[in-house]
């Protein structure tokens, strides 16, 4: 059997793995258990009740995160002409047609997220097998298939990212970093939760959300109480006042 390492076990040992934490104890236990010298990001992952081989049950979509990712973003873009000239203005990383496809067939894939206008569909279609399996398909539904490529180009930077449920009907999304502030991690966790809750399907049966876990890169695992969002909004608005 593998044995820790000493920060493992002395980060393991700051949790109470049985009990759900508030929001902000979350935060505040997850920076204390941090023992990594990096600036780790700090991970959300949230279990749903859904039942994701049903195609009523799916949940996908995109949120803007208040304070963004604290990383920067890399942009591929599929366009051509006026549209790739577009692109490259607004500030894409890469961008080119038959090229990038190509390109990516041989295993490019240094960049997080790829839009596309509609008519490079048939082109980036036959990439499905190398952007689907990583999240990085185009797709009209959440805004990555578009003539506005200057908007989604802008908005992805801006921090704009995609969630969507895995084949275990969990939404992993990534909150920050942990060199964040404490109010931070708190705002874009509160837009995330508040976005699922939003975003609940309408077939869903039962519990919709079983846990949250919060945790940094190489951390450990904390529970957060799924039920505290308001105590959470309410807190603030009190700190505010």
């Amino acid at each position: 059997m593998a044995k820790h390492g000493k920060n493992t076990v002395a980060s393991k040992a700051l949790v109470d793995r049985t009990r759900e934490y508030t929001p902000s104890e979350a935060v505040k236990l997850m920076k204390e258990a941090k023992r990594a010298k990096f600036d780790e990001s700090v991970e959300v992952h949230i279990r749903t009740g859904l039942n994701v081989r049903h195609a009523d049950e799916q949940l996908r979509g995109t949120i803007a995160l208040p304070h963004g990712l604290g990383k920067e973003v890399k942009i591929a873009v599929f366009a051509k002409g006026d549209k790739a000239k577009e692109a490259e203005e607004a500030g894409a990383d890469i961008v080119g047609a038959d090229d990038l496809a190509a390109k990516i067939q041989e295993g490019f894939m240094d960049f997080d997220v790829a839009i596309a206008t509609p008519d490079m569909m048939p082109v980036v279609g036959r990439l499905g097998r190398i952007l689907g399996p990583s999240g990085k398909m185009p797709n009209p539904k959440v805004g990555t298939v578009t003539m506005d490529v200057s908007k989604a180009v802008q908005e992805s930077k801006a921090g704009k990212v995609e969630y969507r449920t895995d084949r275990t009907a969990i939404v992993h999304m990534t909150l920050g970093k942990t060199s964040f502030s404490d109010e931070q991690l708190l705002d874009n966790y509160r837009a995330v939760m508040e976005e699922i809750n939003r975003a609940k399907p309408s077939a869903a049966k039962g519990k919709y959300i079983r846990t949250v876990t919060l945790a940094s890169t190489m951390g450990p695992g904390i529970k957060v109480d799924p039920t505290r969002l308001k105590d959470l909004v309410d807190t603030e608005a009190g700190a505010a006042a």
